[in-house]
């Protein structure tokens, strides 16, 4: 199959929780990077990867430590730029003859730090230190520290606790920072991505106008003749998917939209539309909300409704793509981040905080290939696709929205009233939202109704209707997120509006609990 071919950057995982941060830093700067971690990384699999310069992530073990995480040797013969970051500096010191210290009370640092230049300032370094107060703000997350830097390297800034803070050995392009500068804590930490990746030479030939055609091209090459199934959600991956494959193969495409009866105000007749008669794409609407409302009744639990839900929809969509004829292909809309997930540096297990809701295993009990055209893209990347698609702007910025849709907005036990209920106040929440101008600063906001009722009073008579909890977040990923904080103008006129124009509401909570200890849904 045809390979999408560029300049390639290889970021070597040591385990450290921001490396996806280092693969976004460096996309942004329109270079292709991907990240292996450092037990799948060979001597053979550097030279069929063929990168034109690598990074050292950080990483939480201890380089002293017998058996602890290293690179191939080959990686330092390669004769590539190399960028050690964190452990990564630690490791190059290590294999290049350097020495590591355990860290002690007067070495270690954890937060914010400040680094100081030397009197000689590489080219590395352009555009640091330029503020006047003659040093930078970095990120520390170290407990050992360099003693000695390797044979050929220089120091080229220190830090109260990391007297090499920054090293490079100008001669072989090998440069470390005891400091994470992917993270927004490092303010100017995306100066010494660019000054790096300009240094290795790269052109910055990674663009979604480029990446839309060679996929086009990589699509028509798997599916050839075939047909192929997508299920759409309406949401922004799927859609994006949806219409890239359209734009490939045409009507070898057919889409299958399940409406659950768990979407927002007006959802399923704007998705049908904007397929049918905008993209004049084959769309199969399976409306079965009757039969997923039927099997939800009288459940409360989280996990059971998740689990009813996901069920539900591989029956659903199983039923109705065997009826497709000829369709040998299923389309998923697998982003990066899931790529890297599945082969995670430790590989362990972890606790399940919740059951995701997609069509896990399908493709093997319909006997279909897989297509999956945005499987090295991150969200941000998939936003410009669509953008290069021609998707309007308000629907490739739409906030996302759950799988499970309403049900796990909708706390306790799930009733078409409550649905009802939760629907229209939803839309006067996000109307709010988009009136003030807030909608493209906060990542998800939605309203839940509550599994409660509490006793108000409208005019002269005495009311008792649910009570419901706003909820809106400022994110980068999902994975961590903060609550937007609202003026209380804002909140009050929200809550005026709800209770006036939505019945059987007539108390509103605002829901400021961040990522972690909370989630960002309810269930």
């Amino acid at each position: 199959m045809t390979q999408i071919s560029h300049d390639r950057l290889l970021i070597i995982d040591f385990g450290s929780q921001v490396t996806q941060l280092i693969a976004r830093r460096l996309r942004e700067l329109n270079v292709y990077c991907e990240i292996h971690p450092y037990q799948k990384v060979t001597d053979a699999s550097l030279k069929e990867f063929a990168p034109k310069a690598i990074i050292f992530s950080g990483g939480p073990d201890s380089v002293m430590r017998e058996g602890s995480p290293r690179p191939p040797k080959a990686a330092y013969e390669m004769g590539v730029p190399i960028l050690g970051i964190c452990y990564g500096q630690q490791v190059m010191m290590h294999d290049l003859g350097g020495r590591v210290e355990a860290g002690e009370h007067a070495t270690a640092e954890f937060g914010r730090a400040y680094v100081t230049p030397t009197e000689n300032r590489p080219e590395f370094l352009k555009g640091w230190f330029m503020d006047g107060t003659g040093k930078e703000q970095v990120w520390m997350s170290h407990g050992d520290h360099v003693a000695e830097i390797a044979p050929g390297f220089e120091v080229y800034g220190t830090s109260p606790g990391a007297p090499f803070a920054i090293t490079a050995d100008l001669s072989r392009n090998f440069y470390a920072v005891q400091f994470h500068p992917e993270v927004h804590h490092t303010p100017n930490g995306a100066t010494l991505y660019e000054n790096f990746v300009r240094l290795a030479g790269f052109t910055g030939d990674w663009t979604m106008g480029a990446y839309r055609e060679e996929m086009i091209a990589k699509i028509r090459e798997q599916v050839g003749d075939s047909h192929v199934i997508c299920g759409l959600s309406g949401g922004v991956d799927s859609s994006v998917t949806a219409i890239l494959l359209h734009e490939a193969i045409g009507d070898q495409l057919t889409c299958v939209f399940v409406d659950h009866g768990l979407l927002r105000l007006n959802e399923a007749t704007e998705v049908v539309k904007m397929f049918r008669d905008n993209y004049n794409i084959k769309l199969i609407h399976a409306d079965e909300s009757d039969l997923f409302l039927g099997e939800l009744e009288g459940v409360s639990d989280p996990e059971t409704k998740r689990k009813t839900i996901g069920k539900l929809f591989i029956d659903v969509f199983q039923k109705y793509a065997s009826e497709i004829e000829d369709a040998e292909f299923l389309a998923q809309g697998t982003l990066y981040p899931d790529v890297i997930e599945s082969v995670s540096f430790s590989g362990g297990p972890s606790v399940t905080i919740k059951s995701h809701h997609n069509v896990g295993g399908l493709p093997e009990k319909m006997g279909l290939k897989l297509v999956e055209p945005l499987r090295e893209l991150f969200k941000d990347e998939v936003r410009a696709l669509g953008h290069e698609l021609g998707l309007p702007a308000s629907f490739i910025g739409r906030h996302p929205f759950p799988g499970p849709g309403l049900a796990i907005r909708c706390p306790g036990e799930i009733t078409r009233e409550k649905l009802d209920i939760l629907r229209k106040a939803d839309a006067v929440y996000i109307d709010q939202i988009r009136k003030h101008g807030l909608y493209d600063d906060i990542w998800q906001a939605f309203a839940a109704i509550l599994p409660m009722r509490t006793v108000g009073v409208m005019g002269d008579g005495r009311t008792y209707d649910y009570a419901l909890a706003l909820r809106a977040v400022t994110s980068v990923d999902g994975m961590t997120a903060d609550y937007y904080p609202f003026s209380h103008e804002f909140l009050g006129e929200t809550s005026t509006r709800i209770i006036n124009e939505v019945k059987g509401v007539n108390r509103v909570f605002y829901d400021c609990t961040s990522k972690p200890p909370g989630t960002i849904e309810l269930e």
